[in-house]
């Protein structure tokens, strides 16, 4: 429900918690020696409001200057509820002065802030540009907020123009706040005192921007005129008197004059006019005051007087009596009656019983006050003085000073305790706990680094150096140890407490008369007085305060009204019963989640057991006056229960102008807002929780005293048991978490951490959540309430009220502060649907924050379950428990489609998609893509397995989370698991994704065994397509998809396959890998496939093998050129030509590469162009080389000719023969890599083996005719070298007329001339053996021959020259021997035959 504002206010201190302000120093020589005497003057504070500070459009909006003066030291601070100023504090030091209580007066002209200061021999102005004169567009953001003080240094404060010395006043004392300044309309800085003779002084500065010197008028009694009504003329002349002494001043400038307020010594209130110097008015204040014989004769002392004006009221004035016991302040009105005469109207004589006045302000409609209680501590009241006839005035509940001892539970430690209490937000200020701690190490070291948690750190130090500094002895029991840390802890607590003391003590009041915020100015620090709730007002209030039922506005029925009151006295009769240390075990059952019913009860027996001044019985007294407790404990629990049914989470409409959302945008967005508002959710929380404790102890009471209280019986008792009780518990759990929450400090974050954090939010799609804080606050340490405020609360707050109310509309500060407060407690409201709090939580990683807000909210909080599940398992995620994290996601899951938190987490961009899957699969979606991001594959693994089982009738969900399932088997390494889920795939498509991928890790991993065991049930011919497409894409030396598909096909004992496969990847190898480790590769392929088809029965030992071109053809290949750049012709369709391969064809390929490994093992540079070598090019490549064996095997498997083997091997013999050194040397290594015969002796050469070489080669390759022998002589006889014997020898016997031939084609006549003649002796028997002939010539004999031709050829090369005439002889004289022998031989032959024949 919305909340009943009371009149009441309470103050909440807007400390922050930095060490120490930083403040730019300025000092001031006016050129003036200090005054005997050395009189102080009491420390002073003011505030100065600008103009437009309630209008939200405005630069200047929520925005003032207070400051505090103190000797010859005025600090000025400019503070802004909506942006962080910079620049914003300076400090002034004007030497040998002293600055008079009330000598600062702030002033706004259109273009300037002007500061007057006085002091107690010096004036002074500062001309500072006006706020909205600093920026050049009307768009402020809070980057460029720089202060009015920003530019403070650039002033010359010593100037003439604005610097003054007071004439006349040397050796006299100023009167402490007898000073007041203000600007002419004209611009003239007028500063009036108190003179010390009488009378009073003004010193006048001309405009800062005209030329002109400073005067000085002196305002005296002698000078009044006349014309005032009821004036004696004998009683205003004369001497000056000291009842003339001025006390107070106030000015009222007007257009043309300006009318001085001194209410004088004398309890007289007199008005001067400036113009005329002259006196106008003058009353005696006593006449207001009743019974006041006893007071005339005393003069005043402590009188004090203030202003206000405003269109309705005129100029009002109020004057402060301070008499003994019986103070009075007296509100009159001035009426102007004719041409400078006026009269005073009394307007309200308001009455206080409060002793010390320190400061009060009028406004038009009210007075405020301040004083010091008996306890030296703030008073803070205010009245209206026009429509109060009660006279009773409205209460501030004032912050109450810390408590002063911090009780420690026997089960915490009590350094812990201590820190706690004195960290925590709303206690200390960080000043107060600096100077404690400089006190406390006697002022040795200076705290260098005053940050909170520095701070902290140099706290713990120094107590703890200071008990290790105190123990004497050796060895003491815990309990000792115990006693000594409190004792010391508490020294430095009570140091603490005296600072924060001297730092809250009040020194002025201010109220703006434009927003009507109020501010209590404290030495240390500005606390803001909010207004004061309905609930929270009659809990705080005294019972003086609660003595109609018109004080309670939260029902309007007399009857329920008493009620109400007369049950709230008696909560605070409770209160007052509760000792700290049941308070403290409330406290503590309520942190353990204990039942907050178990522990009232507890609560409750102590008191009843502890009751020896009949508290109990008075109770139970006030208790019967109660009529219907029922009905006023229902009412209250109505006001306590921030639960609604509205939304806040919107937007709300958009502002239409871009200036408007800027401001929108900025407003209450100051660290300073920021803490006074979460400083009222955090005094709201801790009074109401107060509250729920006091009233769950009384029901708890209700049902011990039963009938004797209830008028009602039974059915009430029914009730308050099942109804009453359960919701007060519920909302002292509430309060409590709200308390909690505003005083938990937020944990600082690395950047890491954020950037890894902002992943996870992606992964979920809620990085663009407004909870994401862009900038930290200037507050160190945050607490997470702040946090929040700042990055989410704070824009949905104000979206909320301005959808409401028009930006034109002023910003009145009881109104705004009152529903921020209000709607950020509802924020907060575990009932309540809203979840911003937690993920704000979560987007800024105050996962330990988190986390103990869900375990606070857990056993009672009904609302949002499944949302704080999820959010329990980020905080388990980011603290690395992921087994915990998975099973608060299955918790979550069954909220998915209730809760609206969960319900934006499943929304999808796709409608489409996200209507087609039900919430519960999209959850699980986004949770499963959170595990994958941060990397929890067996989390994902587990999850995607729950939630198949959701996926009952959506092929596609349960395709894809078989798929991750897969994926991340997979990751993990394990195989089998992987084939089970892919085979469990109902989608083809993504089942052939996943079986390629698994044979691309696996193949990766060298895990082929796995791979190729599955049995890939129905996905056969899947896995080779996939295989060999892999396999013709990639590079072949380095994935081994070929060598894979060779195994998988042996396995499954195809071999013919196996082997057609390692044909194509040695095919492949000769082609593309031109290395000696392809041709290596190449022959074992060859010799695999060879070894595949001898496993399989001759009849089936072949294989296809497609035509080059074709057989790196794969689906969606790009095709291919040929060398001139043309697509080649598509072949016709069902006449694709194919090559059958047998396995002697594959032996012929399998010598054919194993010769080209040779080349390249002898000769490296060989390898790139032997890999496509044709067999002929290949022996030509390998003789070269000189490895002759592999030629002549290679040559003789493939039929070719011996020839150019035989003639590179006889020419590498004349080379070595005709050579030097170098190429014997060089020889020896291709030699080596040839059979050498086994014969060698020492003197062996390398020309002596090459032609040894050469000779065996011709026994072992015997040709037809002779044919190598022929070669290799004609090569001799070409290159001029002699024919070794052996090759005669050899030739002779192989065919002795080729030899004739040759030597007659090199016209060797002599060597023809003896080959013939021994060859016509072997015819004829003489050393037949030498030419090969078995039977020389005889009458048995077969037939023999001799060729002619070309032994005719001889003897006519051997008649042409004389030089062989005797060889010709000779020769002829042999054939005329053979021919004889054959005359002979021949006739025998035919004897014979005719013999035979008779």
């Amino acid at each position: 429900m919305a909340a009943v504002l009371e009149r009441s206010l309470v103050e909440i201190c807007g400390f922050g918690r930095e060490a120490e302000r930083r403040f730019r120093e300025v000092t001031v020589n006016p050129g003036v020696s200090a005054p005997p005497g050395g009189l102080k003057f009491a420390d002073s504070a003011g505030a100065f409001h600008y103009n437009e500070s309630g209008k939200l459009l405005s630069v200047t909006s929520n925005r003032f200057i207070h400051w505090f003066t103190s000797g010859d030291t005025v600090q000025l601070v400019e503070e802004s509820l909506d942006t962080n100023l910079l620049n914003n504090g300076v400090r002034l030091k004007f030497t040998c002065c002293s600055v008079l209580p009330g000598g600062v007066t702030v002033h706004e002209t259109l273009n300037n802030i002007i500061i007057l200061i006085c002091t107690n021999q010096t004036v002074h102005r500062l001309v500072l540009p006006h706020p909205a004169r600093m920026y050049r567009s009307e768009l402020v953001t809070e980057r460029h907020m720089q202060s009015v003080f920003t530019d403070v240094m650039k002033l010359d404060l010593q100037d003439p123009a604005h610097c003054a010395v007071i004439p006349g006043w040397a050796g006299h004392t100023a009167i402490p706040g007898a000073v007041t300044a203000w600007l002419s309309f004209p611009g003239d800085a007028h500063f009036a005192l108190a003179a010390p003779t009488g009378g009073i002084t003004v010193v006048t500065l001309p405009p800062h921007n005209s030329q002109g010197g400073v005067s000085v008028v002196e305002l005296k009694r002698s000078s009044m005129m006349r014309r005032i009504s009821g004036w004696m003329p004998t009683a205003i002349r004369g001497e000056q008197s000291p009842a003339d002494l001025v006390l107070s001043l106030a000015v009222r400038e007007e257009e043309d004059d300006s009318l001085i307020f001194a209410l004088c010594q004398d309890h007289r209130l007199r008005m001067w006019s400036l113009t005329e110097q002259t006196c106008l008015l003058e009353a005696d204040m006593l006449e207001y005051m009743p019974a006041c014989k006893g007071v005339r004769r005393l003069s005043g002392q402590g009188h004090s007087l203030r202003l206000a004006f405003s269109s309705r009221t005129g100029l009002c004035l109020c004057v402060h009596l301070a008499v003994p016991q019986r103070g009075q302040f007296i509100v009159l009105q001035l009426v102007a009656i004719d041409n400078n005469r006026y009269s005073l109207e009394h307007i309200s004589s308001l009455f206080s019983t409060q002793e010390t006045l320190v400061d009060f302000t009028l406004t038009p409609t009210d007075v405020w006050a301040l004083w010091l209680d008996e306890s030296n501590s703030a008073a803070v009241k205010y009245i209206n003085f026009e429509h109060n006839t009660a006279g009773q005035w409205n209460q501030v509940f004032v912050q109450p000073p810390p408590e002063e001892e911090v009780l420690i539970g026997v089960d915490l430690d009590p350094r812990e305790t201590y820190l706690e209490h004195l960290f925590s937000p709303l206690r200390f200020t960080a000043t107060a706990i600096v100077r404690a701690l400089q006190i406390f190490r006697r002022g040795s070291d200076k705290v260098l680094d005053p940050s909170w948690e520095n701070l902290k750190k140099e706290v713990t130090q120094a107590v703890e150096s200071e008990l290790q500094s105190s123990v004497t002895e050796f060895e003491f029991s815990q309990e000792e140890y115990r006693q000594l840390q409190v004792e010391f802890w508490s020294r430095f607590y009570s140091c603490c407490l005296q600072y924060q003391e001297v730092e809250s003590t009040p020194l002025g009041l201010t109220v703006s008369h434009h927003t009507g915020m109020a501010c209590l100015l404290r030495k240390g620090f500005v606390s803001f007085l909010l207004p004061c709730f309905a609930v929270d007002h009659l809990y705080l209030s005294l019972d003086p305060y609660l003595l109609s039922e018109e004080d309670t506005p939260i029902s309007d029925d007399p009857d329920a009204a008493r009620d109400i009151l007369q049950l709230v006295r008696t909560l605070r009769l409770v209160s007052d019963t509760v000792s700290a240390e049941m308070a403290y075990e409330m406290e503590k059952a309520l942190e353990y989640l204990q039942t907050p019913e178990k522990a009232a009860e507890l609560v409750l027996e102590n008191m009843v057991c502890n009751d020896k001044d009949g508290v109990i019985e008075d109770i139970q007294n006030k208790l019967q006056d109660i009529r219907s407790p029922i009905a006023a404990m229902v009412a209250l629990l109505r006001e306590l229960d921030l639960e609604t049914d509205s939304e806040l989470g919107g937007d709300g409409p958009v502002a239409p102008g871009l200036n408007v959302r800027m401001s929108l945008s900025q407003l209450y967005g100051s660290s300073c807002s920021i803490s006074v508002v979460c400083q009222g959710v955090c005094h709201m929380a801790m009074t109401r929780a107060q509250f729920c404790r006091d009233l769950l102890i009384l029901q708890k009471l209700y049902l011990h005293f039963g009938d004797n209280v209830f008028l009602g019986g039974g059915n009430q008792l029914l009730q308050l048991q099942q109804d009453l009780i359960p919701r007060t518990s519920h909302l002292l759990s509430s309060y409590h978490l709200l308390k909690h929450i505003s005083q938990s400090l937020a944990s600082s974050v690395p950047m890491d951490t954020i950037d890894v954090n902002l992943q996870h939010l992606t992964a979920l799609e809620l990085s663009d959540t407004p909870s994401l804080s862009t900038g930290r606050s200037v507050l160190n340490p945050q607490t997470v309430l702040e946090l929040f405020y700042q990055t989410a609360a704070r824009r949905i707050i104000i979206s909320q009220i301005f959808s409401q109310q028009h930006p034109d509309s002023p910003l009145l500060w009881t109104h705004m502060i009152s529903t921020v407060v209000q709607l950020l407690a509802q924020l907060l409201w575990p009932s309540n649907p809203g979840f911003q709090f937690p993920e704000c939580l979560m987007a800024n990683c105050q996962f330990t924050q988190l986390q103990e807000y869900v375990r606070l909210v857990g056993p009672w909080c009904q609302v949002n379950i499944g949302s704080c599940r999820f959010m329990l398992a980020q905080c388990h995620l980011a603290n690395g428990e992921g087994q915990k994290a998975l099973r608060c996601f299955q918790e979550a899951a069954t909220e998915v489609e209730r809760e609206e938190f969960l319900m934006k987490l499943t929304g999808s961009e796709d409608e489409e998609a996200a209507a087609a899957t039900s919430p519960r699969l999209q959850y699980y979606n986004k949770v499963l893509r959170l595990l994958e991001d941060v990397g929890l594959p067996e989390l994902v693994i587990q999850l995607a397995s729950l939630a198949i089982a959701e996926a009952d009738d959506d092929v596609h969900c349960q395709a894809a989370l078989w798929t991750r399932i897969f994926k991340h088997h997979l990751d993990l390494g394990h195989n089998s698991e992987a084939y089970e889920a892919l085979t469990q795939n109902p989608d083809s498509s993504m089942q052939l994704d996943c079986l390629r991928q698994l044979v691309v890790v696996l193949c990766e991993r060298s895990q082929l065994q796995d791979l190729v065991q599955f049995p890939y049930m129905n996905l056969h011919d899947e896995v080779v397509g996939i295989i060999e497409s892999r396999a013709r894409g990639l590079d072949l030396l380095t994935h081994n998809y070929y060598e894979l598909l060779y195994a998988f096909h042996i396995t499954r004992h195809n071999y013919r396959k196996a082997g057609t496969v390692m044909f194509e990847f040695g095919m492949r190898l000769g082609r593309e890998v031109r290395t000696r480790l392809g041709l290596q590769k190449q022959v074992n392929c060859y010799l695999a496939a060879l070894n595949c088809l001898r496993l399989i029965r001759p009849e089936y030992a072949w294989i296809v093998q497609p035509v080059s071109g074709s057989t790196y053809e794969r689906p969606g290949a790009s095709p291919k050129r040929n060398s001139d750049g043309e697509f080649p012709a598509e072949p016709a369709a069902g006449r694709r030509q194919v090559d059958i391969l047998e396995l002697h064809d594959l032996e012929k390929e399998y010598f054919l590469s194993r010769a080209r490994l040779t080349l390249a093992q002898h000769h490296p540079p060989s390898a790139a162009i032997a890999g496509t070598a044709s067999a002929p090019e290949l022996v030509l490549l390998l003789v070269q080389t000189g490895l002759f064996d592999a030629a002549l095997s290679l040559s003789r498997i493939f039929k070719l000719n011996l020839s150019p083997i035989f003639d590179a091997l006889t020419f590498k013999c004349i080379q070595l023969q005709s050579g030097g050194e170098e190429p014997q040397s060089e020889a020896w290594s291709w030699l080596a890599a040839n059979q050498l015969s086994v014969v060698n002796t020492k003197e062996s050469s390398a020309t002596d083996e090459a032609w040894r070489l050469l000779a065996s080669y011709l026994d072992r390759y015997p040709s037809t005719n002779g044919q190598h022998h022929r070669h290799v002589i004609h090569k001799l006889l070409s290159h001029g070298v002699p024919l070794p014997d052996w090759l005669l020898q050899s030739y002779k016997r192989v065919d002795a007329p080729s030899l004739l031939r040759l030597l007659l084609n090199f016209d060797l006549l002599e060597t023809a001339a003896e080959l013939v003649l021994e060859y016509v002796d072997a015819v004829l028997g003489r050393g037949h053996q030498y030419f090969g002939i078995e039977r020389p010539l005889s009458a048995m004999s077969p037939p023999a021959w001799l060729p002619y031709t070309a032994i005719d050829q001889l003897l006519h090369a051997l008649s042409e020259t004389q030089t062989h005439s005797n060889l010709h002889i000779k020769v002829r004289d042999k054939l005329d021997e053979y021919h004889n022998v054959v005359q002979q031989t021949t006739e025998h032959r035919l004897a014979s035959q005719r013999r035979v024949a008779a």
